[in-house]
């Protein structure tokens, strides 16, 4: 080993380890590398622009000494993009592209609206929110705002770009050439991998296809119906369905306690029973107390609906039983109570027309 290499490894040694009292060395913990505190800077701040001053764009970097770590600055990557809804896709295809050099400055570029809007369909998040969403990932050293759709030889040497990183599938041009094919050419195209299962289009595909739900939540959370673009009939419905939804919540925590407490429930439900069943015995069994006061009610009612036999009338039946019983040997039995009323009157009505017919005569 040359005396160089010695040197600078004792020193790694001593940067690495640690002397205690007892002669013993012991490796240090290693440092974290920190991430950036700052935001990095768009390319039309003087930040940037300064860095830019600084790089030597006379010196090309070959692909070859960039993958080998002597390039003699920090290599200039730039990739671009829409970044609409930024998601774990567009941070790790950053990701990628900041660490396909030992020393990579990344610049990013986003699209503006007019040109996306024309080019690819209207976006979700404005071009402003798109910036500050790619600025504020960890990976992106500078951004560029609203960078050509096709890469000019004016722009990258404005930009001192070294290569473009991007996905190795051919993005076609309306006359049917790929879109890096001349960047390809040049040996200033480096690619990177797409993440499969997530992008722009799918999150967009998941909220168009559960759109209620999302409408819903947002009128849960203090949405107009205006501001959702929703007509009164259709805000009326959503806001029933959360109600429902609500109380369907309600009733399950309610069972979910009842489940935790049902032995104290049983128990108690169970004791208030038989005083229910002991208050209702006292009171309809058959010595309970409303027995009782039926019975005493029934008698007074009974002896008041019911008066005594007139005096008169019994003597009157009482003597004419006694003649019956009096008369002289007749078996036969005695007529009935109503026909012997019938013979009296007779009998008075004929001695009344008797004294009538005794006056007349007299006259």
């Amino acid at each position: 080993m040359s005396q160089r290499k010695r040197t600078r490894a004792e020193a790694d040694v001593k940067a690495t380890s640690t002397v205690h009292s007892n002669g013993k060395s012991q490796a240090a913990p290693p440092t974290l590398a920190l991430a950036a505190c700052t935001v990095p800077p768009f390319s039309d701040e003087p930040e940037a622009i300064l860095r830019r001053e600084h790089v030597d764009y006379t010196r090309k970097i070959s692909l070859r000494e960039a993958k080998a770590g002597l390039a003699p600055r920090p290599v200039r990557v730039f990739s671009d993009g829409i970044y609409d809804l930024f998601h774990q896709g567009h941070s790790r295809q950053l990701m990628q592209a900041k660490n396909l050099f030992p020393n990579v400055y990344l610049i990013v570029g986003v699209s503006g609206d007019k040109q996306t809007h024309k080019k690819k369909g209207r976006t979700v998040m404005t071009e402003d929110e798109r910036y500050e969403a790619v600025r504020h990932c960890r990976y992106v050293d500078e951004v560029v705002k609203d960078p050509p759709w096709v890469l000019t030889d004016e722009f990258l040497e404005m930009h001192k770009i070294d290569f473009v990183a991007h996905d190795d599938i051919p993005y076609p041009t309306p006359d049917g050439t790929d879109l890096y094919q001349k960047l390809k050419d040049r040996g200033m195209f480096a690619a990177t991998e797409r993440t499969e299962g997530v992008s722009t289009s799918d999150i967009v595909a998941r909220i168009v296809r559960d759109y209620d739900m999302y409408v819903r939540r947002n009128l849960a959370r203090g949405y107009s119906a205006k501001e959702l673009n929703l007509s009164f009939m259709r805000e009326k419905r959503l806001r029933l369905a959360n109600k429902m939804d609500e109380l369907k919540t309600k009733g399950k925590r309610v069972m979910e306690n009842i489940g935790e407490k049902r032995t104290d429930i049983i128990q108690k439900w169970e004791e208030k029973s038989r005083d229910i069943i002991d208050t209702f015995l006292h009171l309809f069994g058959g010595e309970g107390r409303l027995s009782h006061i039926w019975n005493e009610g029934k008698g007074r009612i009974m002896q008041a609906l019911s008066p005594p036999s007139s005096p008169g009338r019994l003597r009157y039946d009482t003597s004419e039983d006694d003649e019956d019983t009096s008369s002289n040997g007749s078996s036969s039995s005695a007529p009935p109570r109503k026909t012997m009323r019938r013979e009296a009157a007779a009998s008075r009505a004929a001695a009344f027309h008797l004294d009538d017919f005794s006056d007349e005569e007299k006259d």
